[in-house]
């Protein structure tokens, strides 16, 4: 039997990545924690580092560009040449990112021309920049997403938001978040737990922060099975609204085994 899809095959059947590191700094970081267990430190993890040119042709799909690692002013130069070689193999792009608005600026104008094959799917966990700036210190504040954001559709660009992970602990904040995000959302709002919190911030290095371990499982306590089916009984109407496999298999939803199909 096929084994049910997970973190980013949800989404696209393949990711291409160009950078070693990432200066958005998140805490809970996948890729930091992966970069860990095979001995690198997680201190250096907000170190970009490029990495060697290899070429890009057509792929079987829609290609998650980037997922290790974000696109930001300083890497621009070996980012954005890497989505247009994307894009001119005639690829389906699935850009993520916590946007910086130049980059989206710059993405719109300069690539007006593939229009239709990009879906721009932007993180924006909360509102609350006391909360990103604790969980994300290095990405930018809310209204430059939420800037961001409404700029790609505007510009005829098609839209989604992943909410995950969900930062905010309140119910209310959450749900006022997804309906804030909604009139500037073409495709989807994307909601997902936090995965492996307490884990993930020992690998990458935080056990010894009292304020963010604390944090952590308080988060991890605030998306309990009960909150989480409460959470998806107030959303579940939305007709934008997708739950990733962490809330799937809490509230019952089959879990695809076929990656990249994005539901």
């Amino acid at each position: 039997m096929p084994k049910p899809v997970s973190g980013t095959r949800e989404w696209a059947t393949s990711s291409v990545n160009v950078i070693d590191g990432c200066a958005h700094d998140c805490r809970y970081c996948y890729a930091r924690a992966t970069a860990a267990r095979f001995g690198k430190n997680p201190a250096d993890w907000s170190k970009e580092v490029p990495r060697p040119h290899k070429g890009v042709g057509k792929r079987v799909g829609t290609v998650m560009f980037p997922s290790s690692h974000d696109i930001t002013p300083e890497n621009s130069g070996d980012t954005l040449p890497k989505l247009l070689w994307l894009l001119v193999a005639g690829n389906d792009v699935l850009v993520v990112s916590k946007p910086h608005l130049s980059i989206v600026e710059t993405i719109c104008k300069g690539l007006v021309a593939y229009q239709d094959k990009i879906l721009f799917r932007f993180t924006i966990g909360s509102q609350d920049d006391a909360v990103l700036k604790l969980w994300e210190p290095g990405a930018p504040c809310f209204q430059e997403r939420f800037d961001s954001l409404q700029h790609a559709w505007r510009s005829g660009f098609r839209t989604s938001v992943s909410m995950e992970p969900l930062l905010d602990t309140n119910e209310d904040d959450i749900v006022e978040l997804v309906h804030l995000l909604e009139p500037w959302v073409t495709d989807s709002v994307w909601l997902g737990k936090m995965n492996s919190a307490v884990a993930r911030l020992v690998l990458n290095g935080f056990s010894d922060d009292p304020v963010l371990m604390s944090a952590a499982k308080v988060l991890v306590a605030s998306q309990s099975d009960r909150r989480i089916r409460a959470l998806y009984e107030r959303l579940k109407g939305c007709p934008s609204v997708k739950w990733k496999e962490s809330i799937k298999k809490v509230v019952g939803i089959d879990v695809p085994a076929e990656p990249g199909l994005d539901v």
